[in-house]
This record gives C-alpha cells, sequence and structure tokens, in this order.
C-alpha cells in the first residue's frame, strides 16, 4: 500500500513539471502527508481538458455516495482490479490523475514486531509522478468534495523485501496516456517501476505520527 508520503517541492515547481495552467493552489511543504488531509493532484480539467494543479483529499469518496459520514474512503486502489470494482472502475475510465511526491514512506515488520520505517524516492532525483484516481462528490446543500486515491501495484525486487505492494509510478513520456491526452490502454502502465528506478534507507520512527513533519523525516537512519 501506500499510505504516507512526502510532497515538498513549491506548487510552481510542480506547475513548470506538470506544465499545468490556471491558479496554483495554495500549499505548505509536507514531508508526511497522511490521509484525509489535501495534497497537490494533476487532473484534465473536465471541462477544459487542460491540466490542472489542485489540492484534492486523500481518501476517495464516488460521486455516487450517499451518506459520507459512512463512506470508506480508500486511499489505495489495487491495479489488478481498478477496471472493475465498483468503487474505482467509473474514475478509472474518465477521472485519472497524477499525484507529485519527492518520496513515499513504507514499514518493514521486523523480528521482534515491530515496524521499521523505510524513505522510498527515485535515484536520479527528479519527482515522483504516483497514478491516482480523483472523484468529485457534492452534497444535498451544493458542497463539493474533490478527493483522490494513490494506485498500488505488486512490488519490484527493490520493495519486495519491505513490503508486498508500492504505489504505481508513471514515466514523464507516458503522462499525456495516463491523463487521457492521448489515445492508448490506459492499464497497460499498472505495473512496478523498473528495477534501477528506486532508492531506499531506514528512517526514524518519528514518521509513524502525522503530526511530526519536517525535512528531518528522510534523513537516513543513524547505525546502532
Amino acid at each position: 500500500m501506500c499510505g504516507r508520503y512526502a510532497s515538498f517541492l513549491p506548487p510552481e515547481a510542480i506547475a513548470r513539471l506538470f506544465r499545468t495552467t490556471g491558479v496554483l493552489p495554495n500549499v505548505a511543504p509536507s514531508w508526511n502527508v497522511a490521509p484525509s488531509q489535501q495534497a497537490m493532484v494533476v487532473r484534465r480539467h473536465p471541462e477544459t481538458g487542460e491540466r490542472h494543479l489542485d489540492l484534492l483529499t486523500w481518501g476517495l469518496v464516488p460521486h455516487w455516495t450517499k451518506d459520507l459520514r459512512a463512506a470508506r474512503r480508500p486511499i489505495n486502489a489495487r491495479a489488478e482490479t481498478v477496471a472493475t470494482s465498483p468503487m474505482f472502475r467509473d474514475a478509472f475510465a474518465r477521472r485519472r490523475a497524477l499525484i507529485p511526491a519527492q518520496a513515499f514512506y513504507e514499514w518493514q515488520r521486523t523480528g521482534n514486531g515491530s515496524k521499521q520505517p523505510y524513505a522510498i524516492a527515485r535515484r536520479d532525483g527528479e519527482t515522483l509522478a504516483f497514478a491516482g484516481l480523483w472523484e468529485g462528490w457534492r452534497s444535498p446543500e451544493g458542497e463539493v468534495l474533490r478527493s483522490f486515491a494513490i494506485i498500488v501495484t505488486a512490488a519490484n525486487a527493490t520493495m519486495a523485501p519491505i513490503h508486498d505492494r508500492m504505489p504505481v509510478i508513471v514515466e514523464p513520456p507516458d503522462w499525456p496516456l495516463w491523463l487521457g491526452e492521448t489515445e492508448g490502454e490506459a492499464a497497460s502502465l499498472l505495473h512496478p517501476a523498473a528495477e534501477d528506478t528506486l532508492l531506499v534507507w531506514p528512517v526514524s520512527t518519528r514518521v509513524n505520527r502525522p503530526v511530526n513533519n519536517a525535512a528531518g523525516l528522510l534523513a537516513p537512519l543513524a547505525p546502532t
């Protein structure tokens, strides 16, 4: 799964990288983005088709949801079933998105039953682009909630010693296909990252608590 990540580049830099248009969101850098929080999402505007950079809430609420309080709000969607699951299939067909991140975190179970957190980033230092889905839900009073989920797939050899799942990472040449700007099979992009893509290192358990949010969370754990 993917349940925590870092997104600390300013919106201006993300907008340049993904070539978005429109008003930029006002968002502070975060080294510990957690579910239910708002985060930057690159998506095609449903009316103009242009790429926009918007703040959406992490935890997908389908547009057909009747009771918001009882909604599941999944943060991840499985690549193997995203195209057919009633929860995700409409968004997969019509509302795919890219979620920019500079790193993400995963936890490895240790022999004593505890969990050791790891940070994972691109080996080349570039920004990650997770494959995602977005939804817009409207309350009876007209309030609009826009939300997103990150698609996960089987771990590659780099990630497998830590966890059996990883986020789908979309490479820049494939961004137009994933966003629906060009024709093709978006499902063909739902695979693990190439083996030389990622760098993994252990970090402090301070990342376990979302209230902890500073650049030091990505510092490599000192050997004991």
